[in-house]
């Protein structure tokens, strides 16, 4: 009887959809094992033979386990919102819900015909309403939410609001924006509803900001990172520039800690880990404030001042007070003269310092406190406010004027000075404390305005600060040691600061290098280093501890999006400021390199930690400890608030919207521009019609086109935007959701059946699967999908409603499947083909040829079908081979269709088989590795299972006898059935289709047909073959499906060996082999061997001296 696939699988593949075979339960008693595989995209090309091979090999483990004992959830379904059937909605005007509709009906087929044991009845799609409208859920309540640094986890923004009302924020430890202002319990009772938004949406997991993108204008959309290749979009390759745009974020970077920690407690490879790690990368160091120079080269100063100092006018007050002093190595000095003002504080100072630490004030102060080269009675360092208390002789004229002089001093670095004479202190202090308070509330905090001018925001006028009084341009740096050594300062050439400082003279090359800049996306910035480029700004900061000028470059190698978007450059330490200093050296704003090591920097820098003595390094001259030298350098500069220790991160804050049609749309309306979410209960909020797909004329997105895109808060409804009112009726937000808004949580969904999803995934159902046991995916979700999936599981444990902290245990990366690509060679010039063996010298122009193309699984190309393929071949002259034949050329490449060398899997499961299909891609290789797809090895995979069948059929029919197997039949079979096991635990498929290929070739040659043996064989091979399984078992008389057989498991007994061959030496050289049994005695063994003729030939007559005998393993015969 002859083995058909065609009938056999689709019989099989009927029976299980008809019988939900692979339906789990989610009250069931067995123990839950859960299988994921990243969803596939609907792609109108449909599979290709690399897309499976993740997808077998997790129903490999799936039917495995439901053969031992589990309940499997192994579900599928569509990542369906997606870029490409929105293009082709602007193409075609096609609504994406039809192309997609289309696709997935395409994929579902393919699909089915592989064999999967899907649960399809928990399908999912991430376009269905029924489905995001949980994911606009998931929004609002992120949205709704805040981190708790003291708790560390999210909570409800309601706990937050009742902090806000008791106490203010001064004691809030929260993850928030830089530029959230400080204020008390009374002030925020007294802010408006407007204000309170505002304040609060700094805190929200989920908020608007208006952040770097990158914008792809042909396409008229922001593009993730992972979407641009080589500076160009994915998608059609399209420029790609860099643009400011007002965007929904998501505060990922509250769970950094959480994500690096959390890698540490779940089974992934170690190179998954490192992407992960190297994605968050964290960073220890330091935070450090350079201020803005007040001198500029056109101030009568030199065009380059780096090495000019900031000079301070000195004077020792009469009274012993320390007034002013030059600029230079005072550090120490203002250090101890500091200390022993705050131990013999006068009777007002005194009073005024317990009144700011007691009157709950809601901002920090500091008392004494070096300022650049001051030292400053009282001061706020986040406002940047100092107040003085004036004695007596503050009356006089001269002094008075030098105080002038101070607060202009002080006012070019950044603060403002209000003055108190000692008696409206001690008279009317609570006149003072209210003048105090009323002048914070109109300072904006320091880092609110340092970071809202990196990242581009709208700082209220009020809280602006004349020119001249910029914020502090602040580094993060691992090396603070190096500080001293610092000779420029590199700004990305997208940071806000850089038009406004640069100077006229600069500003023409500014200009071009910015441009020029956004012309390249950060993943090509970032992978180019070997470029050196730059522009220098004609600006100076100063240096926060020596008060020397830095000058101010920038460079695109310096990212706006990775850090604070500014660099101190210490070339003397790091290769990449060495280069850029070399090669702009001796040019405008280039000072000469400082060394600040007793090494040798001539050709490179020095980069070690250890093994070097600082020099010219201020106060640390002489140090040779790296920790040492951190040290000293962090106290330096919190002594002078220039700086702190800081653990800083990679990972930024993520964009969560896009300017696209097709995408979950968010839940969000507009009153007064603010945000406000519509209530869960009116969910989902549907994607709207609309005439076109693109952007709208004035830029808006394609949902600007909808007319009927606006809320109504009365009747809770989606109403036309003729009736917006500002009143009732409110603008909708026109942004949708990014692509991996659905899939980041879609495992979740998964867990509920169908017909309960009404309500978002329950306690009792989640706590019953809890999270993924396997999941199995492409190395393109190995960083951001992962990233993602995993903030928002942490963030649903938060609240409540996911049971574990990291949503996948386990997690194999699979490699790729690489095409076998076919080149055809064209003479230069002409239309004349030269067959591969052929070209011998001659200009060619090598041309991809469809695979297709080729005869049978040879390298021979057919001549007819190329000339037909394409118009410009049907003339085509052909060079052959001696035999007649064309030969192509062969090379492999990435499967795509560009390349011609896309396998359907159709055609292979048409022609040999899906269980043939699933077998081949499993044998390939290691499940991790990429590997090169050739048909040609596919027909002895073939021929494997035909084989497999002829030990249950022979010509006539069945032939399974009840006879009992030898012991050679069951040891073949037991040692595949532990192989089998052993490696299906390690995920090793591989090696255990060439173990099934070995044991059917020896019971084949044993001639077994025995039901004892291959009973168990058709249960071991269903994993890896269900079509053929299910057929085997149910010709052995089984009425139910082979699906839920228990697995077989191996004897021991049947392993054990009845002899054992042994190399026989004669003075270390092997000369022969001879087979003992198991059960002899080394002494039965010398006496055997010492019997043997060919011993006695090896011998020659000879005694030998010894006979050494290592049972099981050699005999070695010593002469």
């Amino acid at each position: 009887m002859v083995y058909n696939h065609k009938e056999i699988e689709a019989f099989w593949q009927e029976y299980w959809a008809k019988h939900q075979t692979f339906k789990a339960q989610n009250d069931s008693t067995k123990p839950k094992y859960y299988v994921l595989d990243m969803f596939p995209y609907p792609s109108g090309a449909g599979l290709h033979v690399g897309h499976p091979l993740g997808y077998i090999a997790s129903d490999i483990v799936a039917r495995y386990k439901r053969h031992k004992g589990f309940n499997v959830l192994h579900p599928q379904g569509y990542d369906s919102f997606g870029l490409p059937a929105e293009q082709y909605a602007i193409q075609t005007g096609q609504h994406p819900a039809v192309t997609t509709a289309q696709n997935i009906a395409r994929y579902r087929e393919q699909l089915d015909k592989i064999g999967f044991s899907f649960d399809w009845s928990r399908e999912v799609k991430t376009s269905d309403p029924d489905y995001y409208r949980h994911t606009q859920w998931i929004f609002i309540q992120l949205f709704n939410s805040w981190y708790n640094n003291a708790t560390d986890k999210a909570e409800p923004i309601e706990t937050l609001i009742a902090l806000f009302e008791t106490e203010g924020n001064s004691k809030v430890n929260a993850a928030c924006d830089d530029d959230t202002p400080t204020f008390t319990a009374e002030q925020w009772r007294a802010f408006s509803s407007e204000k309170q938004q505002q304040i609060l949406l700094k805190y929200r997991l989920t908020y608007l900001a208006e952040t770097e993108v990158n914008w792809c204008p042909a396409l008229g959309t922001v593009l993730a990172n992972d979407e641009i290749v080589n500076g160009v979009s994915e998608r059609g390759g399209h420029p790609v520039i860099r643009k400011k745009m007002t965007q929904w974020s998501m505060r990922i970077t509250a769970y950094a800690e959480r994500l690096l920690q959390g890698l540490d407690t779940i089974d992934w490879s170690e190179s998954i880990k490192e992407s992960q790690r190297n994605w968050i990368g964290k960073s220890v160091g330091a935070s450090i404030d350079f201020m803005l120079s007040p001198l500029s080269p056109e101030g009568g100063k030199s065009a380059n001042a780096a090495d000019e100092t900031i000079d301070m006018v000195s004077e020792v007050i009469s009274d012993g007070k320390f007034g002013y002093m030059t600029s230079g190595d005072n550090f120490h000095f203002l250090e101890q003269k500091a200390k022993e003002m705050r131990e013999n504080m006068t009777e007002s100072e005194t009073v005024l310092w317990e009144a700011l630490k007691s009157k709950h004030i809601g901002d920090k102060f500091r008392r004494q406190h070096i300022i650049g080269n001051f030292i400053a009675d009282f001061v706020c360092l986040s406002k940047r406010l100092v107040i003085e208390v004036d004695g007596g002789y503050h009356t006089d004229d001269t002094q008075q004027g030098l105080d002038e002089g101070r607060a202009e001093e002080l006012k070019q670095l950044g603060f403002e000075v209000i003055r108190f004479t000692n008696e409206e202190v001690l008279n009317n202090l609570d006149k003072v404390i209210h003048q105090i308070t009323e002048k914070l509330s109109f300072l904006p905090n320091q880092k609110e305005l340092s970071k809202a001018i990196a990242s581009g925001s709208t700082i209220a006028t009020e809280a602006c600060p004349p020119s001249g009084e910029r914020g502090p341009i602040t580094v993060f740096t691992t090396r603070p040691d190096t500080l001293f050594g610092v000779t420029y300062l590199t700004l990305a050439p997208e940071h806000p600061l850089v038009l406004q400082i640069t100077t006229e003279e600069q500003r023409a090359e500014v200009e071009a290098y910015i441009a020029a800049t956004a012309k390249r996306s950060e993943r090509d910035r970032m992978a180019d280093t070997k470029t050196v480029s730059g522009a220098f700004t004609g600006a100076y900061a100063v240096h926060p501890l020596t008060g020397k000028q830095i000058p101010i470059w920038i460079g695109d190698y310096v990212l706006a999006s990775y850090g604070t978007g500014a660099v101190m450059a210490v070339p003397a330490g790091d290769d990449r400021d060495y280069a850029f200093a070399k090669h702009f050296k001796g040019a405008k704003g280039m000072p000469e390199v400082i060394n600040i090591f007793d090494k040798d920097i001539s050709e490179n820098a020095f980069t070690d930690k250890e093994g070097m003595t600082y020099q010219n390094s201020d106060i640390l001259n002489g140090c040779t400890n790296f920790s040492e030298a951190v040290a000293k350098v962090l106290a330096a500069l919190e002594a002078k608030g220039a700086g702190k220790a800081k653990v800083n991160y990679r990972l930024r804050d993520a964009v969560f919207s896009r300017q696209r049609y097709w995408g979950e749309p968010f839940p969000v309306y507009y009153e007064n521009g603010l945000p406000q979410m519509i209530g869960e209960e009116y969910l989902p909020i549907l994607l709207p019609e609309v005439e076109k797909y693109l952007p709208t004329e004035e830029g808006n997105p394609p949902l600007g086109n909808a007319t009927t895109w606006a809320w109504d808060t009365v009747n809770h409804k989606v109403v036309s935007n003729e009736l917006i009112d500002n009143q009732t009726v409110f603008p909708l937000e026109l942004n949708t959701m990014p692509g991996w808004a659905g899939s980041s949580w879609y495992w979740l969904e998964y867990m509920m059946e169908k017909d309960a999803r009404g309500t978002f995934p329950t306690k009792a159902v989640v706590d019953y699967w809890q999270n993924v046991d396997l999941y199995v995916g492409g190395s393109e979700h190995a960083t951001g999908h992962l990233l993602y999936s995993r903030f928002w599981n942490k963030f649903l444990k938060d609240r409540g409603f996911a049971p574990t902290e990291e949503p996948f245990k386990k997690l194999i990366n699979q490699g790729m499947i690489l095409g076998m690509s076919a080149f055809a060679y064209r003479l230069e010039g002409t239309n004349t083909f030269v067959s591969k063996n052929q070209i011998k010298g001659q200009s060619v122009q090598p041309i991809h040829v469809d695979v297709s193309l080729l005869k049978d699984t040879s390298d021979e190309l057919d001549i007819e079908k190329f000339k037909a393929w394409r118009k410009e071949f049907a003339n085509a002259e052909f060079i052959l081979e001696e035999d007649g034949k064309y030969i192509t050329g062969r090379e492999v490449e990435k499967m795509s269709k560009s390349k011609y060398n896309v396998v359907n899997p159709d055609d292979i499961c048409e022609q040999y088989g899906a269980d043939t299909l699933r077998l081949y891609e499993m044998f390939l290789g290691p499940l991790e590795q990429a590997k090169p797809w050739n048909t040609a090895g596919i027909s002895g995979v073939y021929n494997f299972l035909r084989k497999l069948w002829r030990l249950y059929f022979n010509d006539n029919g069945w032939q399974v006898t009840d006879e009992a197997p030898t012991p050679e039949m069951l040891k073949a079979l037991h040692k595949t059935i532990k192989k089998v096991n052993e490696d299906i635990e390690n995920f090793s498929f591989n090696t255990s289709v060439s173990q099934f290929m070995i044991c059917v070739n020896e019971l084949s040659s044993l001639k077994c047909h025995h039901r004892d043996v291959l009973t168990p064989l058709a249960v071991l091979v269903a994993p890896f073959a269900p079509h053929i399984a299910e057929e085997l078992w149910k010709r052995l008389g089984n009425a139910e499906s082979v699906t839920y057989a228990p697995y077989p498991v191996h004897e021991d007994k049947y392993l054990q060996e009845d002899s054992k061959e042994y190399p026989v030496s004669f003075n270390g050289k092997v000369r022969f082999k001879r087979a003992y049994a198991t059960s002899m005695s080394v002494a039965e063994i010398e006496q055997a061997i010492l019997a043997d003729p060919q011993t006695a030939e090896q011998l020659q007559g000879n005694t030998p001296k010894k006979v050494i005998v290592v049972p099981n393993r050699i005999i070695n015969i010593v002469m």
